[in-house]
C-alpha cells in the first residue's frame, strides 16, 4: 500500500480516486444540521411518554406563545396598558390565524400575558423562527410608548435558538481553520507546506459533515447544531495532529536518504501504527455513546465516530499521496537532506540534544520527586469541582442574550415564575378530583386546574410551579408532584412538560454517566494493551490519564465558573468532557509509549524513553496545542455547555501534553524499567535500523 500512496503515477491516480469518490459525495448526500436544542431527554422516560399521549390530545398540534407585557419603568399598567396589552395580542394571534388567550393581569398590575397558539408544524419544518419575527414585528408596530411587550414561551425560545444558531457553522469552520492555518505555519516554519495537510483535513471535515447527516438520517438521530459543531472540531483537531505526526516522521526520514519516496514509504510505515492506534482508541469510546439513554449522546456517538473514521481515511490515502505529488520541496525554505544530519546522529544512543531532550534527562535524574510534583498538582487542580453546581435553567443555557430569555425573566418578576411554563400532570378520567387534591397539597405548587381530555380516557392538568422552569426548586417540586399524584388509586397519573423533562434528561445524564465513564475506560485500556503489548505500561498511563481528566475537570470549572463567570455547570459537561479527556488526551501518551517501544528494541526503557521524549516532543507538543485550540473555537456556537467542554478539554489537553506526556509518564517508565513492558518484551520485535542512504536523486 505504501508504494501504491508513494508512486510516481499511483500518487496521481489516488489523488484522482479520492477527489473522485469526494465529488460524489458532494452530489449524492445533503447537508446541513438542525438549528434547535440538543434532543436531551430519554425515550423511556415519563416525561416523554407524557409527551406521546397528548399527540391524541384536541389541542396537540399547537404550542403557546406568551406575550409579557409591562411599562419601562415597572409601574402599573392601569387600564390603558391592559388594553394595550389586549390590542398587542390580537396582532400576535392574527399571524397565525388564532385567537389569543387574555390579556392575564399580574396581581401586582404592573404586567399582563397574553397567550396564542402556534402550530407545531410551524416550528419543527423551520418556519417557526419566521413566524415569531412576525408576531414581534406586529406586537411592536402601535404599541404604546413606555411599554415593553417580550415574546418567549416555546415558540419564542425555538426561533432565539435558531436565531443564535444562524450562521455558526460557518463561523465554526472559519475560526478552526484559522487557527489551525496559523499554528501549522508555526509549526512547520514554510509559506507552502500547510496548505497542502489543511486542504485535506478541510475536505475531510466537509466530507464526514454530509456522511454524518446520513449516518443520522438513516439511524433516526438528530444531528443537530451542537453534534455537528464537536464533530467539526473533532475531524479538524484529529486530523491535524494525524498530519503532524505524519509529516514530522517524513522530515525525518528525509535527512536520512535522498529518494523522497522512499523517505515518504519509510515514514508512512513510522507513522502509521500511531495514527491507527490513536484513532481506534477515540472512535470506540465515541461509539460506547451508542448505549447511552439520552438521545443527543448516542448522536454525538455516531456522527463524530464517522468524522474521525473520515479523517483517518483523508490522513492516511490522501495525505501521502499528496505529499508523494508535491516532493521535498514542500518544506521550502528549510528543506530537510540528508547532509543536514548523519544518520548516525539519529541513532546515538546518548540522551539527545534539544530542549525535549534535556527535560526527559531531568525526569530521569529524580523521578520520585517529578512524579509526586505533578500529583500533588493535579490533585490540587481536582479540588475545583468542589462545591459546584451542576444543571443550568432555561434562560442561562444560551451565552446570548434573547427576548425569549427577557420575557421569562420579567415574567417571574410578576407573576409566578412558572406560569409561562406549566407542569402537565395526565391522569385517567374520573380520578381528576383527587389528583387536583393531591397535587395542590405539594409544596411549590401555586395552581392546578384541568385542561382538557383526549378521546384515549385520559384527563389533563395544568400545574402552575412558584419556581421559574429548570431551576432546582422547581425540578425538586416535580419529584415531589410525581411520588403525590402516584398514589392516588387508579389515576395512573403522569407528570411532564419542560420541567419534568429536565429531571428527566438529569437523571439520565447520570445514568449515562455511571455506565458510559467504565466503558470509556475499559476500552482505552484494551486498546492500550493490545497496541503496547503489554499490560503493567497500560495500566500506568490510565492511572495517569485519569488523574490528569480530574485535574482537567476542576481546572476547567473553576475558570468558566469563578473567570467567565457562568452560573454553574451543563448537566452534559461532565460526561462530554470525559469522554474527550481521556479519548484524546491519552493519544499523546499512545505517540510517545509506541515510540519508546520501538526505540526500546534496542536500547534499556530509560534510555528508550530518553530517545522518545526527544525525538517525539516538539511534533506531540504542536499536535496538543493545535487540539486545544481548535476545542477552544467551540466558543463561537451560542450555547454554555459547547463552551464549558471546549475550555475543559483545552486545558485537559495541554495538561496532557506538558505535565503527562512530558513529566508523569517518562517518570513512571523511568521507576517501573524493562517491567513497564510485560509480558511482552520488545527487544524480541525486529529492530528498526538506520535507513540506508539511497542512492539517486529525486
Amino acid at each position: 500500500m505504501r508504494h501504491a500512496l508513494t508512486g510516481r503515477v499511483s500518487a496521481w491516480l489516488t489523488l484522482l480516486v479520492v477527489l473522485l469518490l469526494t465529488g460524489a459525495v458532494f452530489a449524492l448526500a445533503s447537508s446541513g444540521s438542525s438549528s434547535e436544542s440538543p434532543t436531551t431527554l430519554p425515550d423511556d422516560s415519563e416525561a416523554a411518554l407524557v409527551s406521546r399521549i397528548q399527540q391524541d390530545f384536541p389541542d396537540s398540534g399547537s404550542v403557546p406563545a406568551v406575550l409579557v407585557v409591562s411599562r419601562e419603568d415597572g409601574g402599573a399598567l392601569g387600564p390603558s396598558g391592559v388594553a394595550a396589552a389586549a390590542d398587542a395580542g390580537e396582532r400576535m394571534a392574527g399571524v397565525v390565524g388564532a385567537s389569543p388567550q387574555g390579556p392575564i393581569p399580574s396581581e401586582d398590575g404592573a404586567a399582563a400575558l397574553v397567550l396564542a397558539p402556534v402550530e407545531s408544524e410551524l416550528l419543527s419544518n423551520g418556519e417557526g423562527g419566521e413566524v415569531v419575527a412576525e408576531m414581534r414585528g406586529v406586537v411592536a408596530d402601535g404599541l404604546d410608548p413606555g411599554l415593553t411587550a417580550e415574546l418567549t414561551g416555546g415558540p419564542g425560545f425555538a426561533a432565539d435558538t435558531a436565531a443564535a444558531f444562524e450562521g455558526a457553522d460557518f463561523r465554526l469552520l472559519a475560526a478552526t481553520a484559522t487557527v489551525v492555518a496559523v499554528l501549522l505555519i508555526i509549526t512547520y516554519r514554510s509559506p507552502v507546506l500547510w496548505l497542502v495537510p489543511l486542504a485535506v483535513v478541510a475536505i475531510a471535515d466537509r466530507v464526514a459533515a454530509l456522511l454524518s447527516t446520513v449516518v443520522g438520517d438513516a439511524t433516526g438521530l438528530t444531528v443537530d447544531a451542537s453534534t455537528s459543531g464537536i464533530t467539526s472540531v473533532l475531524v479538524f483537531g484529529a486530523g491535524t495532529n494525524y498530519a503532524l505526526l505524519l509529516v514530522s516522521r517524513y522530515r525525518e526520514e528525509l535527512r536520512r536518504t535522498r529518494d523522497h519516496r522512499a523517505a515518504l514509504r519509510d515514514a508512512y510505515g513510522g507513522a502509521l501504527p500511531a495514527i491507527l492506534s490513536s484513532n481506534i482508541t477515540v472512535v470506540l469510546a465515541l461509539l460506547t455513546l451508542l448505549l447511552a439513554t439520552l438521545p443527543n449522546y448516542r448522536a454525538l456517538g455516531a456522527s463524530a465516530a464517522v468524522g474521525l473514521l473520515v479523517a483517518l481515511a483523508f490522513a492516511v490515502i490522501a495525505l501521502p499521496a499528496a505529499l508523494a505529488v508535491c516532493g521535498r520541496g514542500l518544506f521550502w525554505p528549510f528543506i530537510p537532506r540528508p547532509e543536514d544530519i548523519g544518520a548516525h546522529e539519529l541513532h546515538d544512543a546518548q540522551a539527545p540534544e534539544g530542549i525535549w531532550g534535556r527535560i526527559a534527562a531531568a525526569v530521569a535524574r529524580r523521578p520520585v520527586r517529578v512524579l509526586i510534583s505533578c500529583v500533588l498538582l493535579l490533585v490540587v487542580l481536582a479540588c475545583g469541582l468542589f462545591g459546584t453546581r451542576v444543571g443550568l435553567s432555561q434562560s442561562e443555557q444560551f451565552r446570548t442574550e434573547s427576548e425569549s430569555a427577557a420575557g421569562l425573566e420579567t415574567a417571574a418578576q410578576h407573576f409566578p415564575a412558572g406560569v409561562t411554563d406549566p407542569v402537565v400532570v395526565l391522569t385517567r378520567e374520573g380520578t381528576e378530583d383527587d389528583v387536583l387534591d393531591a397535587a395542590t397539597g405539594v409544596e411549590g405548587v401555586v395552581e392546578a386546574r384541568p385542561s382538557g381530555a383526549s378521546d384515549q380516557g385520559w384527563a389533563r392538568l395544568s400545574v402552575t410551579l412558584d419556581a421559574g422552569p429548570a431551576t432546582d426548586r422547581s425540578e425538586q417540586s416535580v419529584t415531589d408532584l410525581r411520588d403525590a399524584v402516584r398514589g392516588v388509586p387508579g389515576s395512573d397519573a403522569l407528570v411532564g412538560g419542560s420541567v419534568a423533562e429536565a429531571v428527566d434528561t438529569n437523571e439520565g445524564n447520570l445514568r449515562d454517566l455511571s455506565l458510559i465513564a467504565p466503558l470509556i475506560l475499559l476500552v482505552v485500556l484494551l486498546v492500550l494493551v493490545l497496541v503496547l503489548r503489554a499490560v503493567v505500561a497500560p495500566l500506568l498511563i490510565m492511572l495517569a490519564t485519569i488523574l490528569s481528566s480530574l485535574g482537567a475537570l476542576g481546572l476547567g470549572t473553576f475558570v468558566t465558573t469563578r473567570i467567565l463567570d457562568f452560573p454553574g455547570l451543563d448537566v452534559a459537561v461532565p460526561l462530554y468532557s470525559f469522554l474527550f479527556l481521556v479519548a484524546l488526551g491519552v493519544d499523546y501518551s499512545i505517540f510517545l509509549t509506541i515510540r519508546a517501544r520501538e526505540e526500546a528494541a534496542t536500547l534499556p526503557t530509560r534510555d528508550a524513553m530518553l530517545r522518545a521524549v526527544a525525538l517525539t516532543g516538539g511534533v506531540i507538543t504542536s499536535a496538543g496545542i493545535v487540539l486545544a485550540s481548535v476545542f477552544v473555537v467551540l466558543g463561537v456556537l451560542p450555547l454554555v455547555v459547547l463552551t464549558q467542554v471546549g475550555v475543559i478539554v483545552a486545558l485537559g489537553v495541554l495538561l496532557d501534553t506538558f505535565v503527562v506526556r512530558t513529566l508523569v509518564v517518562p517518570a513512571l517508565f523511568t521507576l517501573v524499567g524493562d517491567r513497564v513492558w510485560w509480558p511482552g518484551d520488545p527487544r524480541r520485535a525486529p529492530a528498526r535500523g538506520p535507513a540506508v542512504d539511497r542512492a539517486g536523486a529525486e
